[in-house]
């Protein structure tokens, strides 16, 4: 999975010209489902953004989760994540998974991110939307489960 997530003071997406959700403060959550992505990356990229500490603390540092400033989060999905460039002039989308194996993950993920009871909208899957946002800061990172190793999400391996 990938996910480019943006820090926003607010955030709408509409389909067809009617709003379909919107945030105020908290983070706008663009996210690609790849080939093979599966429950453990679902829990592990919700987990990870719940809990990045990059909102700003009364000093000013980036310090604080989305948890701890009760933000918001607005999920688009976002194929393009997975478009590959390296060869011709025209994106290579075949490392993006299917589209109803991408949904079904999609939809997980959103559920995930609710269960941390974070207040959660989203845009309309395999819908053209326009999405607005105001970027605060800016800040915009990228997240990615894909080639990680068990140990490296900070899940535990059985011997």
């Amino acid at each position: 999975m990938r996910a480019v997530i943006q820090r926003v003071r607010r955030g709408a997406v509409s389909v067809a010209e009617s709003a379909v959700g919107q945030i105020g403060p908290g983070l706008v959550i663009f996210l690609g489902v790849g080939k093979g992505d599966t429950e453990e990356d679902v829990s592990w990229m919700a987990d990870k953004i719940a809990h990045l500490r990059i909102f700003e603390d009364d000093d000013g540092r980036m310090a604080r989760s989305l948890l701890e400033v009760g933000g918001e989060a607005l999920v688009i999905s976002q194929f393009t994540l997975y478009g590959d460039v390296r060869k011709g002039r025209r994106p290579d989308f075949t490392a993006a998974a299917g589209a109803g194996e991408a949904e079904t993950i999609y939809n997980r993920f959103i559920q995930r991110l609710r269960g941390h009871a974070i207040s959660v909208q989203a845009g309309v899957f395999g819908a053209r939307m326009l999405v607005r946002l105001e970027n605060d800061g800016p800040v915009t990172l990228i997240v990615e489960t894909g080639g990680l190793r068990t140990e490296d999400r900070g899940l535990r391996t059985e011997d």
